[in-house]
């Protein structure tokens, strides 16, 4: 089998048989939007009964919902030079993977499924769909997309995102993320995932002794000696960075998770829906 048939396989199988439990969809919630409180009458559901409000005003009051259409996902990915890595397997791949397991989530959930793929610019977009077919093309499109030498611009992806959905979304954007995004403007319209993927090596590598390593964002040849002084001290500036994001994405309000390479895809990100 292809690598894409494997992957798709693979997900498949995790989305739509029982071994994923009774949720429909790793995307969990009611599917209604609150609108106002009211006094209850009878006949009314007492599930909808909030109780804070009755215990302040001393007589039941009721939550009134309208029930929402389906949910629009859009699934972007930032396909940068520094996702050709890997020392289990490349994170272009379980970029590739993630992408087919929340979008097989989607089309079995019923709501509408929308997919963008970045670098510094617009790369290519599906428009949304309800189709099996579109999660097929969303891997296939990430999996020959050739990454060394492209850069990545999280401030396009979020502008570019603004502009082109209308309707609010729910928009998970997968990357590595070794830039820090401003995703403000976006988060206020809509709500906003991250998901950051990474390797171990890429945070805390190997002593090597003298070596040459290519950026595979600019071509550049970095030579030196990277022994256990510099690979430490490297480490800290990439914790130091993942501090500077957590605490960045907290305050835009964006739930994030981080995947590894060697992680299982699937529990990682039922673990960031959790309750959504």
């Amino acid at each position: 089998m292809s690598k894409l048939q494997k992957i798709l396989v693979k997900a498949r199988r995790q989305v739509f048989s029982e071994m994923v439990g009774n949720n429909p969809s790793i995307f969990q919630g009611e599917g209604y939007d609150f609108i106002e409180l009211r006094e209850y009458m009878a006949g009314d559901d007492i599930r909808h009964i909030d109780w804070n409000i009755t215990a302040k005003m001393q007589r039941p009051y009721i939550k009134i919902f309208r029930e929402e259409r389906e949910l629009n996902v859009v699934v972007a990915t930032m396909l940068n030079g520094s996702i050709h890595f890997g020392s289990k397997r490349f994170k272009q791949d379980v970029i590739a993977e993630l992408v087919a397991l929340l979008s097989f989530s989607v089309i079995k959930n019923g709501d509408l499924l929308t997919n963008y793929n970045f670098s510094d610019r617009l790369i290519s977009h599906l428009k949304p769909s309800k189709k099996v077919f579109q999660v097929h093309r969303a891997v296939e499109e990430i999996l020959e997309f050739d990454p060394l030498n492209q850069k990545a611009d999280y401030d396009n992806l979020a502008q570019t995102l603004f502009k082109r959905i209308k309707r609010k979304s729910l928009i998970i954007v997968i990357g590595d993320f070794f830039e820090i995004p401003d995703f403000r403007v976006l988060a206020k319209k809509h709500e906003v995932v991250a998901v950051i993927v990474r390797d171990h090596l890429e945070e805390k590598p190997p002593e090597m002794g003298f070596a040459s390593l290519v950026d595979p964002e600019s071509g550049a040849v970095l030579e030196g000696d990277f022994n256990k002084a510099s690979v430490n001290e490297y480490a800290k500036r990439v914790h130091a960075h993942d501090r500077k994001l957590y605490e960045a994405l907290r305050k835009q309000q964006i739930r994030f998770t981080k995947i590894y390479t060697d992680d299982s895809v699937g529990v990682a990100l039922r673990r960031v829906f959790e309750g959504r």
